[in-house]
């Protein structure tokens, strides 16, 4: 096992040095047998945040990636999310911000919240990385029919209680977030929720297609 991860990550080393052009990223996350939903479907939207510098991080970190890759498992349940919205709201989509994630890339944003009060918004790499590692994670929101994301009371990556999900209730008495916000949110939970998906305390829009027990026992970590 140790041999063929080394093997793996001096195969991507070699072909991120070989290669500059974009989609080198794309190439490499369908070597590793994940798949494009985007293009299963081109009803869902696009809006990765971590292939352009406006993020939490200042800077582009997935060189190259025009998709929304997961593991076809963790696909077919956004797939079958898509399809719930749609027939609920026709006029709505899905958007995603994130999908699969290398584990390089989980370095950098680990060492952003390293020895700051934001770590429990990160997973550490030290301990295996989190569900996006794997491709068995996405960040999602709701477009609506003017393609227009519904408000949730905060932007996608916000570091704070207002992200959170265990209190809504008191968010919307606080007026930290409205109730017309908070019942956005709850659509997306519902629609998500029936697809196969789990939901994170800290975090409105991170969606988990397993546990994290599961994704080590039998999905491959993508280096």
């Amino acid at each position: 096992m140790k041999k063929q991860s080394v093997a793996l990550c001096i195969c991507y080393f070699l072909f991120a040095v070989v290669s500059a052009s974009a989609g080198d990223l794309d190439a490499y996350l369908e070597q590793k047998g994940l798949v494009n939903v985007a293009a299963m479907d081109t009803t869902i939207r696009v809006d990765l945040k971590y292939a352009a510098p406006e993020n939490i991080m200042g800077e582009a970190v997935y060189e190259g990636i025009t998709g929304v890759w997961l593991h076809p498992d963790a696909a077919e349940k956004l797939l079958k999310a898509q399809a719930l919205l749609k027939k609920e709201y026709p006029s709505y989509s899905l958007l995603v911000f994130d999908a699969a994630r290398p584990m390089s890339v989980q370095r950098k944003m680990w060492n952003v919240v390293r020895g700051t009060d934001k770590t429990n918004y990160v997973s550490n790499p030290a301990k295996g990385g989190g569900l996006h590692n794997y491709g068995m994670a996405v960040d999602v929101t709701i477009l609506d029919g003017d393609g227009k994301e519904l408000s949730m009371g905060t932007g996608f990556d916000f570091l704070g209680k207002e992200a959170h999900i265990t209190s809504e209730e008191s968010l919307v008495q606080q007026q930290k977030i409205t109730r017309q916000e908070l019942e956005n949110r709850l659509l997306l939970r519902r629609i998500m929720r029936q697809s196969g998906f789990r939901t994170i305390l800290y975090e409105w829009w991170h969606f988990n297609a397993c546990t994290r027990e599961e994704a080590k026992r039998a999905y491959p970590l993508i280096d």
